[in-house]
C-alpha cells in the first residue's frame, strides 16, 4: 500500500511540472506576441502635407501638420517636427498630394530655389529642343512623359537632291522635364508648345544640339512602362512607296540611289546613317520576294501579299 501511494504522489509532482511548463511556454509566447504587437503599433510623428502641394510652392506650416507613423515604415528623408519640414524656406520640387509625407527628395534646401536643376540627378543633362502642335504630338506632351526624339533631315551626299529625306532615331526613352515654361506633372491638360526640355545624358546632350542644327524634330509619345530600347530603322522615301527611286546599299561606296532607267546616282548613304558601309545592308523585305536577273544584274522585288 505504502509502495502504491509513493508511486501515486511520482506521478502527481510529474504531471504538475509539465502542468508548469505548459503554461510558462503559453504565457511566455504570448507575453512575446504582446510585445511585436506594442512594436508595430509603436507610432512616429511626421509631417505631412495638408493640401495639395504644387512644384516651386513654399511649404509653410498652413499646408504641413504632423500625423502619427507607424514607426517601422517612416519613409526615408521624412521630417519629425513641420518646423524642420519649413527649414529656412523650402519649396516643392516635385507635386505633394493630401496626407502624403513630405520627403527631402520633394522639397529644396533650405535657400528655397526650386530649379529645374535640383531635379537631375548628377549625372544627367537637361536639353530644350524646338517643337511645334505637330512635333509635339498636339500638345499631349507634358511634364513626366516620356518620348523618342526622331530627326528629319535631308540624305547626305553627291546627287542627293532637296527631295531627298532620311529619318533617324535619335534618341529613345527620354524623359520630358518641362512643356516650355512648365515643369509640374500634374499639369496633364493639352498645351501647344515651343519647346521641350528633355532629360538625358551628356552624350546625348550633344546629339541633340548637333541635331538641331542639321534638321527638324519629331517627338514620339511611348507608353511609360515601355522601356524597350533599340531595333531602330532608317527611313527613306522609298519606304513609303509608290515611288520610281530606291535607295540600295551596296559596295565601298555605301550605296545609292537607282532610277527607273537603271542610271545610277551615287550617295554616301553610309555617312548619312552614321556608320560605315557595313552597316549599309539593304533594307531586309517584310514579306515574300521576286527575283528578276536582267543579264548579269539581278534585282529583288518585294510582292504584295
Amino acid at each position: 500500500m505504502r509502495g502504491r501511494n509513493l508511486i501515486i504522489l511520482g506521478i502527481a509532482i510529474v504531471a504538475g511540472l509539465f502542468a508548469v511548463y505548459l503554461a510558462n511556454a503559453y504565457f511566455s509566447s504570448a507575453e512575446e506576441r504582446e510585445e511585436r504587437r506594442a512594436e508595430e503599433l509603436r507610432m512616429a510623428r511626421i509631417a505631412v502635407a495638408t493640401q495639395d502641394v504644387a512644384f516651386g510652392q513654399p511649404i509653410t506650416e498652413t499646408n504641413t501638420r504632423l500625423v502619427n507613423w507607424p514607426a517601422g515604415s517612416v519613409p526615408v528623408g521624412a521630417f519629425t517636427s513641420t518646423q524642420e519640414a519649413i527649414g529656412g524656406g523650402r519649396v516643392a520640387l516635385r507635386p505633394i498630394t493630401v496626407g502624403e509625407p513630405i520627403l527631402a527628395s520633394k522639397v529644396s534646401g533650405d535657400d528655397g530655389r526650386a530649379t529645374l536643376a535640383s531635379n537631375l540627378p548628377e549625372d544627367m543633362r537637361a536639353v530644350a529642343i524646338p517643337v511645334n502642335n505637330v512635333a509635339g504630338v498636339g500638345g499631349f506632351v507634358r511634364p513626366g512623359d516620356v518620348v523618342d526624339v526622331i530627326l528629319t533631315r535631308q540624305i547626305p551626299g553627291d546627287g542627293a537632291q532637296t527631295t531627298d529625306k532620311m529619318t533617324t532615331v535619335v534618341l529613345e526613352n527620354v524623359l520630358v522635364l518641362a512643356a516650355d515654361l512648365i515643369a509640374d506633372e500634374s499639369q496633364t491638360q493639352p498645351v501647344v508648345t515651343q519647346t521641350a526640355t528633355l532629360q538625358t545624358d551628356l552624350f546625348g546632350a550633344q546629339k541633340l544640339a548637333l541635331a538641331r542644327e542639321i534638321g527638324t524634330f519629331t517627338l514620339a509619345l511611348r507608353n511609360v512602362e515601355n522601356q524597350t530600347v533599340g531595333g531602330t530603322e532608317t527611313v527613306v522615301a522609298s519606304d513609303l512607296g509608290g515611288g520610281n527611286r530606291r535607295i540600295y546599299g551596296g559596295g565601298n561606296r555605301g550605296g545609292g540611289i537607282r532610277d527607273a532607267g537603271g542610271a545610277q546616282q551615287v550617295i554616301n548613304l553610309a555617312s548619312a546613317r552614321g556608320g560605315t558601309s557595313q552597316a549599309m545592308a539593304p533594307r531586309r523585305p517584310r514579306g515574300p520576294t521576286m527575283s528578276i536577273v536582267r543579264g548579269t544584274e539581278a534585282e529583288t522585288y518585294e510582292v504584295e501579299r
